[in-house]
């Protein structure tokens, strides 16, 4: 693939990938719109060499990953407030909209946990990929998904989620 066009190949394949994946960490559509632009800006201007389409994205998901952790950091997000902060209503498309409001609950969850939650469930990687895609241990991903989860089922049990086996 011509190196002018990986950047536009990646994202119109993996957009709404990167996308969710910074969301999921930031809880911020808006910052994660930026961080999703950042990255495919980025690609564009200098792209490494992919072995294949799943190193691509493994690559973009942990560049959402990165910003997004880099952004909850900053000092711009510590000395600014959300609309819904301040009282008004923010009128956006939310990408992890569902009725059930369990992606709110897992939003709730500390970065750490929802990162995980969300490759693992949303995005079907499997313990040892994420633990390539966060730099981790996988005994370490494993210790995270397990404490996601732990932490998910309390949650769930207060809010009033029962299961139906």
């Amino acid at each position: 693939m011509d190196k002018n066009d990986t950047a536009l190949y990646a994202f119109r394949k993996y957009a709404d990938t990167v996308l969710r994946a910074a969301y999921a960490c930031t809880g911020d559509l808006h910052e994660a719109e930026d961080i999703t632009q950042d990255i495919f800006l980025s690609l564009h201007t200098s792209p490494p060499d992919f072995r294949d389409d799943g190193h691509m994205k493994a690559y973009l998901l942990r560049a959402a990953v990165n910003r997004s952790v880099n952004y909850k950091k900053s000092f711009r997000r510590s000395r600014t407030s959300s609309i819904e902060e301040t009282g008004d209503i923010a009128s956006s498309e939310d990408v992890f909209s569902d009725r059930s409001g369990i992606r709110d609950i897992i939003r709730q969850l500390p970065e750490k946990y929802r990162s995980v939650i969300f490759l693992y469930y949303y995005e079907g990687y499997n313990i040892r990929e994420i633990a390539g895609i966060l730099g981790k241990n996988e005994n370490t991903v494993s210790s995270l998904l397990r404490r996601a989860r732990n932490k998910l089922k309390i949650r769930l049990d207060e809010e009033g989620y029962h299961e139906d086996r």
